[in-house]
């Protein structure tokens, strides 16, 4: 039962709110122990938000996810987990993330209410509208980055933000693609939305997300004001490892069609685990010099 309630929870969807982190490292002020902490914090706060969220959502979406060959094993949906105590955990969960958010930041309770109402009404309707379902996706890795600001005390960067938005998109849609090619598979329409979106429309918007995420980045690196920053000339040698990245996972989306679940995709494969590894600890030694991977490891 323990595991079932754990996998109702979704842990493995925490990856992407490490997005709160990235005003609090891109600031220069990782290396801050109080802005960590305040950081850390709402990050959990956060994920209380989103396993809430989860939740609704399997418990909305149960019979639209028996037809689906593997939500159709989730904890709530195939019986194994009461709905009665599922909804007791979600309303639990909703309550003390926005209790905690409270006393954190008042900003920041009203941005993970913003959240659970966008999220709500996203399951409700929003998800059935096509395009408008991808944006709400991305707009919900947007909040996540005012959360980190709010929490660490730091103005989020436009940079960041363009991003962030993009990459956000980029995976939406390529998870749109999962579920367009199991439709073409076995007839089985797992979204409502498909039948308004094909194969051909997707390739493309992928395509062209990949290529604007790449071309932003490479401006990030070279613009003034950021060298400036930073105060390295060389931040540019990072976009070998977005580039690097980008490739990877349209390589998993085209060639291996596995692009339903981009927070599994990253815990297992090795590659994209060791680019991301290869951009931090790039990104990192020329922000903070190697006095800081010292201290954070005599930690």
């Amino acid at each position: 039962m323990l595991k079932d309630y754990i996998q109702l929870l979704r842990p493995h969807q925490y990856a992407k709110n490490f997005f709160i982190f990235l005003p609090l490292f891109f600031s220069l002020k990782f290396h801050n122990k109080y802005l960590l902490a305040n950081t850390i914090f709402a990050f959990f706060t956060y994920c209380l938000a989103a396993s809430s969220i989860y939740i609704f959502n399997d418990y909305y979406d149960i019979e639209e996810d028996k037809k689906h060959p593997t939500k159709k094993n989730r904890p709530l949906v195939s019986g194994k987990i009461p709905k009665a105590s599922a909804i007791h955990l979600m309303l639990i969960l909703l309550v003390y993330s926005l209790i905690i958010a409270y006393f954190i930041s008042i900003k920041i309770f009203l941005l993970i209410l913003f959240y659970i109402s966008l999220n709500i009404w996203y399951t409700i309707r929003l998800r059935h509208v096509p395009v408008i379902d991808v944006f709400s996706i991305s707009i919900g890795f947007i909040i996540r980055l005012f959360v980190g600001s709010e929490a660490s005390d730091v103005s989020v960067s436009l940079w960041i933000v363009i991003m962030t938005f993009l990459l956000a998109l980029f995976l939406a849609f390529a998870k749109r693609r999962d579920d367009i090619l199991l439709f073409l598979k076995d007839k089985t329409k797992t979204r409502k939305v498909i039948s308004k979106y094909n194969l051909e429309f997707v390739n493309i918007s992928m395509t062209l997300m990949a290529a604007v995420i790449i071309v932003a980045y490479t401006m990030y690196s070279i613009t003034p004001e950021v060298i400036e920053k930073i105060k390295s000339e060389y931040l540019y040698l990072t976009v070998i490892w977005v580039t690097l990245g980008i490739l990877r996972y349209l390589q998993i989306t085209f060639v291996y069609e596995e692009s339903g679940a981009p927070t599994r995709i990253l815990l297992k494969d090795r590659f994209l685990q060791l680019i991301l590894f290869c951009w931090i600890a790039t990104f990192w030694i020329l922000i903070y010099g190697w006095d800081v991977l010292v201290y954070l490891f005599s930690l």
